[in-house]
């Protein structure tokens, strides 16, 4: 008989509910207009598939991706909505995309020219979606190129190689909602679909808002909303107020629970000391599972209701918590210590950490990685179980 092997130590937790009840959330705020789910770097880190489905049962209509790989692992799962992908070179060969149904940004004029020997060379219409470069200034046809690029999407159309889906745009600053920037781009965009339907293009879908303008700016009049980190329960401006649940609960294995005397150096380069005859638990995530090593001294651990700061440096394995003089005597290895998570009952969260590291939730719940397994979770029960995977 086969040996058994332990299950990973440090665990992502998504709750399928949540994410559904989010895309819900969202759906009501979008004023009408129908919602893209972006699910793009596997779903933010959560699971790309089951992500998928559950942001189609709230009501999502389409999904957003930026690699052409990425859409092909959704339709190779059966997911048959509608997929946008927007990020590939231009010597890419998007033929599979084309083929399978997989609608395509055009972000320049070399783009259009690889959907079009696409189209040609599979002998099937290409669904594309224009990208203006509104003000972001990244990626994107820029407002000099559009009248020449319009004018080539017209004669594709008329020659059955393309059909233009509608236009999209990012913005730059719709973390910011009173930012003015913000209605400069959306008046652009509206004019570019205003030139193109005036060139016989019906475009009738077109967006350009993300997570935080879906919350902020359901009056910009377009016909999709194409929000992110709000699916997965995260605020994108702060302070919004929205009814999200955050879906992703990391958490690690307490190693062991250990007595310290007073004067102890703890972790590498005993940066903190014990100030008292103290005790510490062991927890079983570092710096290679998505424990970022910034954090150490700086971050919490909730135990059993319980907040618990992280003493000494986190290492690539591990860090310690400080449980106090005085500990709770029913903590011991084996039990389970949230990293983050939905923040009930004044617990740790993804905000918090991104806080402390000077950065964006976006960036945290997408770093856990390595042997961290990813378990999603349906009303109570384990939907997808991924123990022995990793949390990319």
């Amino acid at each position: 008989m086969a040996p058994i092997v332990p299950p990973a130590p440090c665990r992502a937790e998504i709750d399928l509910d949540a994410v559904e009840h989010n895309a819900r959330v969202l759906v009501r705020h979008a004023g009408g207009a129908r919602v893209m789910a972006v699910v793009k770097a596997d779903a933010y880190g959560h699971g790309a598939v089951p992500v998928s489905l559950a942001a189609l049962r709230g009501g999502a209509t389409a999904l957003g991706v930026t690699t052409i790989g990425e859409a092909l692992e959704l339709r190779s799962a059966g997911i048959d909505a509608e997929i946008l992908a927007w990020l590939y070179l231009p010597s890419d060969d998007a033929r599979a995309a084309v083929e399978a149904d997989v609608d395509l940004a055009i972000p320049s004029p070399a783009h259009l020219d690889t959907v079009l020997e696409a189209a040609r060379r599979s002998g099937r219409r290409a669904r594309v979606t224009p990208k203006i470069d509104t003000g972001l200034a990244r990626s994107g046809i820029s407002l000099e190129e559009w009248p020449a690029v319009l004018e080539r999407l017209v004669a594709a159309t008329a020659g059955g190689l393309v059909e233009v889906t509608g236009l999209m745009a990012h913005f730059a600053h719709a973390d910011d909602p009173g930012n003015p920037v913000i209605d400069l781009q959306v008046a652009r965009l509206h004019d570019c679909v205003a030139q193109a339907r005036a060139r016989g293009l019906e475009c009738p879908v077109n967006h350009h808002a993300n997570s935080a303008a879906t919350l902020t700016r359901p009056e910009d009049g377009f016909e999709m909303v194409r929000p992110g980190i709000a699916l997965y329960g995260l605020d994108p401006v702060g302070d919004l107020g929205a009814d999200l649940i955050p879906a992703m609960t990391f958490s690690a294995d307490i190693l062991m629970v250990k007595r310290l005397a007073k004067g102890q150096g703890v972790s590498y380069g005993h940066i903190w000391y014990a100030p008292h005859d103290t005790t510490v638990a062991l927890i079983a995530a570092g710096y290679a599972d998505g424990v970022w090593r910034m954090l150490s001294g700086r971050l919490d651990v909730g135990i059993a209701g319980r907040r618990y700061p992280n003493v000494g440096r986190v290492c690539m394995d591990q860090f310690v918590v400080d449980l106090g003089p005085d500990p709770d005597r029913t903590i011991r290895a084996g039990d389970t210590a949230v990293l983050f998570g939905t923040g009930a009952g004044g617990g740790p969260t993804a905000a918090e950490w991104a806080d402390e590291l000077g950065t964006i939730h976006y960036e945290v719940v997408t770093a856990v990685r390595g042997r961290a397994s990813r378990d999603h979770v349906l009303r109570g029960r384990h939907a997808t179980g991924d123990r022995q995977g990793d949390a990319r």
